[in-house]
């Protein structure tokens, strides 16, 4: 009978047709055709009733034949509605089709019923009722949808979209549910549970399937959860995150506390001092992150999760601060140690473009500026503190002889002392050399400006040492593997070109160039330079003045930044500029 539910349709539409032809019909062959009706409609929905039953071939061809008989009584419908209503049989519509669907919605309800309570083996790891309850109805949902697109569909045809009419009905019935179960509130870990289920795996794993995308109408379907509580689940679920990392990153700070106040000397890996810290905050930052976005949609949110990071690096830097104050034994080796910590964190929030927001990112590389400062004078101002000597016999009538070889000496003291940083990272140790190169090169510039070489002889001999002495110093730092001392070379050469010319013409023509090559440098070392040159007239230093003002718009929009020359503060240079532009006022 099942099987030929649509032959059994079709004849008993032709049987009403030829009944109603007469007139009138007989009354008792109206009561057995509407009988036969009845029993008709009965099966087939005591077949759909068994949809999900079997995947065998013939219950799949009775489904067939009693969708075809549906359609039937569905088309027969239609046609007697535009019949009068004194000649349309009583038993019309009959109204198969929405049966149908209110017999799938109680499959469904009963399916996902039964599926809530029953126990099953691949939901043990789950910590809680809920998330087992929730899994195992999520995964009957996912396993009977599948069940409609690969096999249910074709028994249907395209004349019903049944597989929206279950999506919908399946949705609706979850999502119910899950409202039930909620409604008395949930546990925090339950609470993420639903969160993943709500915003991921229903949305991407169960809806996006790429058996289901293309036949889901997704957009139709709407939110598992209403907005409002994703939203508050979503608030909530932030706050306990936010202080669940403050916490885990305190804790890690505090580890690092315990050992200094032990004086412990951190541990060695390839040869150079190393800490654990970067790595562990890096682990928390990526893992927090890596369960938000299973959790939450919205990007923008991430950044409540990175902005953390920010008030964790001000505390490490105050820790640090202190320690370093404290000056104890292993300071030196800890601050190797954490200079390699905070190039692993540099290099992470560089990284982080899209969670992080630019704000956030500047900030925490401000503070990292402060760490990385503060651990490299550690050990340039000492070292500093030993060459003080030999500056101070820079631009000296004995270094311009070359009695004193000054330059010669202050490298090998220094090489001396680079002894000590063997045991740094060796690209910490690299930008270390930089910086104490770069200071060098402050230094000398300084002598220079505070100079007394007035005559022509003097500043020829003082460009001629000063040519040299870049020459050295490039070489001495290209040879322990500082990358920028070209730059730094080419500075003081183009500033000992200066130095040495008499021709106002020509003194303007390579100032120009000069702050053309470096724009980013700030204006005062220029005008101090022309101090140096007392040959130069007053209205001479104004022309090259306006010169170089008329130059500035072009070197403002170069959006370059140096900190170079915003270290050359020499008081009395300042000083007798203001008294050289108050005489040319005069």
């Amino acid at each position: 009978m099942e099987a030929e539910l649509e032959e059994t349709s079709r004849k008993l539409i032709i049987r009403e047709e030829e009944l109603f032809s007469q007139d009138p019909p007989s009354e008792e062959d109206e009561d057995q055709l509407q009988r036969d009706l009845e029993v008709l409609k009965l099966h087939i929905l005591m077949v759909i009733n068994r949809t999900f039953d079997s995947s065998s071939s013939v219950e799949s061809n009775a489904l067939r034949s009693a969708v075809a008989a549906m359609q039937l009584q569905e088309v027969q419908d239609r046609r007697w509605a535009g019949r009068p209503e004194r000649r349309v049989p009583m038993w019309r519509p009959q109204k198969c089709l929405s049966a149908h669907n209110a017999l799938l919605a109680k499959v469904v309800e009963s399916r996902l019923a039964k599926a809530a309570e029953e126990e099953s083996s691949d939901v043990d790891g789950l910590s809680s009722p809920f998330k087992r309850q929730v899994c195992r109805m999520g995964k009957r949902v996912k396993a009977d949808l599948l069940r409609v697109s690969l096999v249910v569909q074709d028994c249907y045809g395209t004349d019903v979209d049944v597989v929206n009419i279950y999506a919908g009905l399946c949705h609706g019935c979850f999502s119910a549910r899950l409202a039930q179960m909620t409604s008395a509130g949930l546990e925090a870990n339950d609470s993420a549970y639903l969160l993943f289920w709500a915003n991921c795996y229903y949305p991407q794993e169960i809806l996006k399937h790429e058996d289901l995308r293309r036949s889901i109408k997704s957009s139709c379907l709407g939110s598992l959860l209403p907005k409002e509580e994703v939203q508050n689940l979503e608030e909530q679920y932030m706050k306990r995150k936010e202080h669940q990392m403050d916490m885990w990153l305190n804790n890690i700070l505090h580890r690092e506390e315990d050992n200094w106040s032990k004086d412990e000397t951190p541990e060695s890996i390839d040869n150079y001092y190393f800490s654990p810290l970067a790595i562990e905050v890096i682990q928390v930052i990526d893992g927090s992150l890596k369960e938000c976005s299973s959790l939450i949609n919205d990007g923008r949110k991430y950044q409540k999760i990175t902005a953390r990071l920010e008030s964790f690096l001000g505390r490490y830097k105050k820790s640090m601060e202190k320690l370093v104050k404290r000056n104890h034994g292993s300071v030196s080796a800890v601050v190797k140690a954490h200079l390699a910590c905070e190039e692993q964190l540099r290099d992470y929030v560089g990284r982080q473009t899209g969670s992080l927001s630019e704000d956030h990112r500047c900030r925490c590389e401000d503070i990292l500026d402060e760490l990385r400062d503060g651990g490299y004078s550690c050990f340039t101002r000492p070292i500093h503190q030993q060459l003080k000597v030999f500056y101070k016999q820079l631009w000296t009538s004995s270094w311009l002889d070359q009695s004193l070889p000054v330059i010669d000496a202050l490298l090998d003291s220094l090489y001396e002392h680079l002894a000590h940083l063997a045991d740094m990272k060796p690209s910490c140790r690299q930008r270390l050399l930089c910086v104490l190169h770069e200071d060098m090169v402050i230094e000398y510039v300084k002598r220079m400006m505070k100079s007394r070489m007035k005559s022509r002889e003097q500043q020829v001999g003082g460009a001629q040492r000063m040519s040299e002495d870049a020459q050295k110093m490039n070489d001495f730092f290209s040879a322990v593997g500082c990358g920028g001392s070209l730059r730094l070379e080419t500075m003081l050469c183009d500033l000992a070109a200066i130095l040495q010319l008499h021709d106002p013409g020509s003194v303007r023509l390579e100032m120009v160039a000069f702050a053309t090559k470096f724009p980013a440098l700030s204006d005062v070392p220029l005008s101090s330079l022309l101090t140096l040159k007392s040959d130069l007239s007053a209205a001479d230093v104004g022309s090259i003045r306006r010169s170089l003002e008329e130059l500035r718009p072009c070197r403002a929009s170069t959006n370059q930044s140096s900190v170079f020359f915003s270290k050359l503060k020499v008081r009395w240079v300042g000083d007798r500029q203001a008294h050289s532009d108050q005489t040319q006022s005069d």
